[in-house]
Protein backbone atom coordinates (compact mmCIF):
# COMPACT_ATOMS: atom_id res chain seq x y z
CA UNK A 1 0.00 0.00 0.00
CA UNK A 2 3.01 2.21 1.05
CA UNK A 3 4.50 1.51 -2.80
CA UNK A 4 0.81 2.45 -4.88
CA UNK A 5 0.75 5.77 -2.34
CA UNK A 6 4.29 6.88 -3.94
CA UNK A 7 3.08 6.26 -6.81
CA UNK A 8 -0.20 8.06 -6.73
CA UNK A 9 1.58 10.51 -4.82
CA UNK A 10 4.07 11.38 -7.82
CA UNK A 11 0.90 11.86 -10.29
CA UNK A 12 -0.89 13.53 -7.87
CA UNK A 13 1.46 16.16 -7.84
CA UNK A 14 1.54 16.90 -11.36
CA UNK A 15 -1.93 15.80 -12.74
CA UNK A 16 -4.38 15.09 -9.56
CA UNK A 17 -6.11 12.13 -9.98
CA UNK A 18 -3.98 10.10 -6.73
CA UNK A 19 -7.04 9.02 -5.11
CA UNK A 20 -8.15 6.74 -7.94
CA UNK A 21 -5.21 4.70 -7.25
CA UNK A 22 -5.19 4.39 -3.85
CA UNK A 23 -8.91 4.39 -2.84
CA UNK A 24 -9.57 0.99 -4.64
CA UNK A 25 -6.67 -0.33 -3.72
CA UNK A 26 -7.56 -0.28 -0.04
CA UNK A 27 -10.68 -1.31 -1.10
CA UNK A 28 -9.44 -4.07 -2.84
CA UNK A 29 -7.94 -4.66 0.54
CA UNK A 30 -10.85 -5.69 2.02
CA UNK A 31 -11.22 -2.45 4.24
CA UNK A 32 -14.37 -0.98 5.54
CA UNK A 33 -15.39 1.97 2.85
CA UNK A 34 -15.71 4.64 5.41
CA UNK A 35 -12.71 3.73 6.70
CA UNK A 36 -10.97 3.40 3.18
CA UNK A 37 -12.04 7.24 2.62
CA UNK A 38 -10.96 8.31 5.57
CA UNK A 39 -7.19 6.72 5.76
CA UNK A 40 -7.11 7.51 1.70
CA UNK A 41 -7.99 11.38 2.59
CA UNK A 42 -4.73 11.08 4.73
CA UNK A 43 -2.42 10.04 2.62
CA UNK A 44 -3.98 12.56 -0.05
CA UNK A 45 -3.71 15.54 2.26
CA UNK A 46 -0.04 14.02 2.74
CA UNK A 47 0.86 14.02 -1.09
CA UNK A 48 -0.58 17.66 -1.31
CA UNK A 49 0.63 19.27 1.45
CA UNK A 50 3.65 17.73 0.51
CA UNK A 51 3.51 19.29 -3.55
CA UNK A 52 2.36 22.76 -1.87
CA UNK A 53 5.91 23.23 0.04
CA UNK A 54 7.86 21.96 -2.75
CA UNK A 55 6.27 24.43 -5.05
CA UNK A 56 6.24 26.88 -1.98
CA UNK A 57 10.24 26.66 -1.70
CA UNK A 58 10.43 27.67 -5.61
CA UNK A 59 8.24 30.35 -4.63
CA UNK A 60 5.48 29.86 -7.05
CA UNK A 61 2.73 29.60 -4.44
CA UNK A 62 0.79 33.00 -4.50
CA UNK A 63 -0.06 33.19 -1.14
CA UNK A 64 -1.83 36.58 -0.97
CA UNK A 65 -4.67 35.41 -3.07
CA UNK A 66 -4.38 31.79 -2.91
CA UNK A 67 -4.74 31.61 1.06
CA UNK A 68 -8.27 32.69 0.90
CA UNK A 69 -9.39 30.91 -1.75
CA UNK A 70 -7.77 28.01 0.42
CA UNK A 71 -9.69 29.18 3.73
CA UNK A 72 -13.07 28.34 1.31
CA UNK A 73 -11.97 25.28 -0.09
CA UNK A 74 -11.06 23.85 3.42
CA UNK A 75 -14.57 24.55 4.71
CA UNK A 76 -15.94 23.51 1.67
CA UNK A 77 -14.27 20.01 2.35
CA UNK A 78 -14.98 20.11 5.95
CA UNK A 79 -18.72 20.35 4.80
CA UNK A 80 -18.84 17.95 2.31
CA UNK A 81 -16.91 15.26 4.26
CA UNK A 82 -20.27 16.08 7.09
CA UNK A 83 -22.47 15.69 4.35
CA UNK A 84 -21.05 12.60 3.15
CA UNK A 85 -24.16 10.27 4.15
CA UNK A 86 -26.23 13.07 2.71
CA UNK A 87 -25.43 13.64 -0.65
CA UNK A 88 -26.45 11.19 -3.26
CA UNK A 89 -23.32 9.21 -4.25
CA UNK A 90 -24.85 7.71 -7.61
CA UNK A 91 -24.98 11.32 -8.55
CA UNK A 92 -21.53 11.96 -8.44
CA UNK A 93 -20.35 8.69 -9.89
CA UNK A 94 -22.45 9.49 -13.07
CA UNK A 95 -21.19 13.37 -13.26
CA UNK A 96 -17.23 12.87 -12.45
CA UNK A 97 -16.83 10.87 -15.54
CA UNK A 98 -18.29 13.51 -17.89
CA UNK A 99 -16.22 15.95 -15.92
CA UNK A 100 -13.39 14.40 -16.36
CA UNK A 101 -13.83 13.51 -20.07
CA UNK A 102 -14.40 17.44 -20.61
CA UNK A 103 -11.24 18.26 -18.86
CA UNK A 104 -9.40 16.10 -21.07
CA UNK A 105 -11.32 17.14 -24.39
CA UNK A 106 -10.37 20.82 -23.64
CA UNK A 107 -6.79 20.55 -22.58
CA UNK A 108 -6.04 17.96 -25.89
CA UNK A 109 -8.14 20.41 -27.72
CA UNK A 110 -5.99 23.10 -26.69
CA UNK A 111 -3.05 23.82 -28.60
CA UNK A 112 -1.69 26.55 -27.14
CA UNK A 113 -2.18 25.59 -23.67
CA UNK A 114 1.31 26.83 -22.35
CA UNK A 115 2.13 28.47 -19.05
CA UNK A 116 0.98 32.34 -21.09
CA UNK A 117 -1.61 33.86 -18.74
CA UNK A 118 -5.17 34.96 -20.69
CA UNK A 119 -7.58 36.98 -19.88
CA UNK A 120 -9.42 36.39 -15.97
CA UNK A 121 -13.25 35.76 -16.82
CA UNK A 122 -13.69 35.67 -13.24
CA UNK A 123 -12.23 37.87 -10.55
CA UNK A 124 -10.07 36.18 -7.60
CA UNK A 125 -13.24 37.46 -4.75
CA UNK A 126 -15.54 35.79 -6.70
CA UNK A 127 -13.55 32.25 -7.27
CA UNK A 128 -13.27 32.93 -3.66
CA UNK A 129 -16.46 32.41 -2.76
CA UNK A 130 -18.06 30.07 -5.04
CA UNK A 131 -15.53 27.43 -7.21
CA UNK A 132 -13.23 27.56 -4.21
CA UNK A 133 -16.14 25.76 -2.09
CA UNK A 134 -17.75 24.01 -4.40
CA UNK A 135 -15.15 21.94 -5.64
CA UNK A 136 -13.82 21.68 -2.01
CA UNK A 137 -17.03 19.71 -0.92
CA UNK A 138 -16.82 17.66 -3.88
CA UNK A 139 -13.38 16.73 -2.54
CA UNK A 140 -14.88 16.21 0.98
CA UNK A 141 -17.96 13.93 -0.52
CA UNK A 142 -16.39 11.82 -3.39
CA UNK A 143 -13.08 13.35 -4.18
CA UNK A 144 -11.77 11.76 -7.58
CA UNK A 145 -10.19 14.25 -9.81
CA UNK A 146 -10.86 17.14 -7.93
CA UNK A 147 -6.89 18.49 -8.61
CA UNK A 148 -7.98 17.93 -11.98
CA UNK A 149 -11.07 20.28 -11.45
CA UNK A 150 -9.06 22.82 -9.75
CA UNK A 151 -6.06 23.17 -12.39
CA UNK A 152 -8.69 23.67 -15.45
CA UNK A 153 -10.69 26.31 -13.41
CA UNK A 154 -7.34 28.00 -12.77
CA UNK A 155 -6.42 27.94 -16.21
CA UNK A 156 -10.05 28.23 -17.89
CA UNK A 157 -11.95 30.87 -15.20
CA UNK A 158 -8.85 32.75 -13.95
CA UNK A 159 -6.31 32.45 -16.90
CA UNK A 160 -3.43 30.83 -15.55
CA UNK A 161 -0.51 29.53 -17.33
CA UNK A 162 -0.12 25.45 -16.74
CA UNK A 163 1.97 25.48 -14.35
CA UNK A 164 0.91 28.39 -12.61
CA UNK A 165 -2.63 26.53 -12.70
CA UNK A 166 -0.44 23.32 -11.03
CA UNK A 167 1.28 25.20 -8.55
CA UNK A 168 -1.93 27.28 -6.80
CA UNK A 169 -4.18 24.12 -7.55
CA UNK A 170 -1.84 22.22 -5.02
CA UNK A 171 -2.34 24.74 -2.63
CA UNK A 172 -6.28 24.72 -2.65
CA UNK A 173 -6.24 20.70 -3.08
CA UNK A 174 -4.18 20.39 0.32
CA UNK A 175 -7.00 23.08 1.69
CA UNK A 176 -9.26 20.32 0.85
CA UNK A 177 -8.40 17.55 1.94
CA UNK A 178 -7.49 18.69 5.36
CA UNK A 179 -11.01 19.84 6.05
CA UNK A 180 -11.72 16.63 4.78
CA UNK A 181 -9.10 14.71 7.06
CA UNK A 182 -10.45 17.09 10.65
CA UNK A 183 -13.94 15.64 10.02
CA UNK A 184 -13.12 11.79 9.50
CA UNK A 185 -10.42 12.45 12.19
CA UNK A 186 -12.57 13.30 15.23
CA UNK A 187 -15.39 10.95 13.70
CA UNK A 188 -12.60 8.36 14.73
CA UNK A 189 -12.64 6.68 10.74
CA UNK A 190 -8.83 6.60 10.46
CA UNK A 191 -6.79 3.29 10.06
CA UNK A 192 -3.69 5.34 11.47
CA UNK A 193 -1.05 2.63 11.18
CA UNK A 194 -1.72 2.37 7.41
CA UNK A 195 -2.48 5.81 6.85
CA UNK A 196 1.02 6.78 8.54
CA UNK A 197 2.90 4.34 6.35
CA UNK A 198 0.89 5.59 3.28
CA UNK A 199 1.24 9.50 3.97
CA UNK A 200 5.40 8.87 4.15
CA UNK A 201 5.10 7.78 0.96
CA UNK A 202 2.83 10.02 -0.66
CA UNK A 203 4.81 12.51 0.90
CA UNK A 204 7.70 11.31 -1.07
CA UNK A 205 5.73 10.89 -4.22
CA UNK A 206 4.78 14.11 -4.36
CA UNK A 207 8.24 15.83 -3.85
CA UNK A 208 9.56 13.93 -7.21
CA UNK A 209 5.95 14.93 -9.09
CA UNK A 210 6.44 18.06 -8.01
CA UNK A 211 10.31 18.68 -8.91
CA UNK A 212 9.82 16.96 -12.36
CA UNK A 213 6.42 19.45 -13.00
CA UNK A 214 8.99 22.46 -12.16
CA UNK A 215 11.66 20.80 -14.19
CA UNK A 216 9.75 20.02 -17.45
CA UNK A 217 6.22 22.19 -17.40
CA UNK A 218 3.69 22.11 -20.11
CA UNK A 219 5.25 19.27 -21.91
CA UNK A 220 5.01 16.66 -18.96
CA UNK A 221 2.04 18.45 -17.21
CA UNK A 222 -0.51 18.76 -20.56
CA UNK A 223 0.03 14.86 -21.81
CA UNK A 224 -0.13 13.35 -17.86
CA UNK A 225 -3.34 15.42 -17.32
CA UNK A 226 -4.89 14.20 -20.31
CA UNK A 227 -4.54 10.93 -19.76
CA UNK A 228 -4.93 10.42 -15.64
CA UNK A 229 -8.23 12.06 -16.33
CA UNK A 230 -9.12 9.38 -19.13
CA UNK A 231 -8.13 6.56 -17.19
CA UNK A 232 -9.85 8.54 -14.18
CA UNK A 233 -13.26 8.61 -16.68
CA UNK A 234 -12.56 5.28 -17.66
CA UNK A 235 -12.24 3.38 -13.94
CA UNK A 236 -15.56 5.43 -12.75
CA UNK A 237 -17.38 4.09 -16.04
CA UNK A 238 -16.24 0.80 -15.74
CA UNK A 239 -17.02 0.41 -11.99
CA UNK A 240 -19.22 -2.67 -11.64
CA UNK A 241 -21.13 -1.53 -9.21
CA UNK A 242 -21.40 2.26 -9.92
CA UNK A 243 -24.37 4.11 -11.91
CA UNK A 244 -23.08 3.32 -15.52
CA UNK A 245 -22.98 -0.14 -15.35
CA UNK A 246 -26.18 -1.28 -16.65
CA UNK A 247 -26.26 1.41 -19.78
CA UNK A 248 -22.38 -0.31 -20.13
CA UNK A 249 -24.08 -3.99 -19.57
CA UNK A 250 -21.25 -4.42 -17.21
CA UNK A 251 -21.80 -7.22 -14.40
CA UNK A 252 -22.84 -6.09 -11.03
Amino acid sequence: MAGIALAAGFFDAIAGGGGLITLPALLLAGIDPVAALATNKFQAASATVSATAAFARKGMIEWRRGLPMAAMAFLGGAAGALSVNLVPRTLLEALAPALLIAVALYFALSPTLNNQERRARLGAAAFCLTLAPLIGFYDGVFGPGVGSFFMVAFVLVMGQGILRAVCNSKLLNAACNLGALCVFALAGNILWPLALAMGAAALLGAQLGARCAVRFGSRLIKPLLIGVCCVMAAKLLMAPQGPWAGWLNLPG
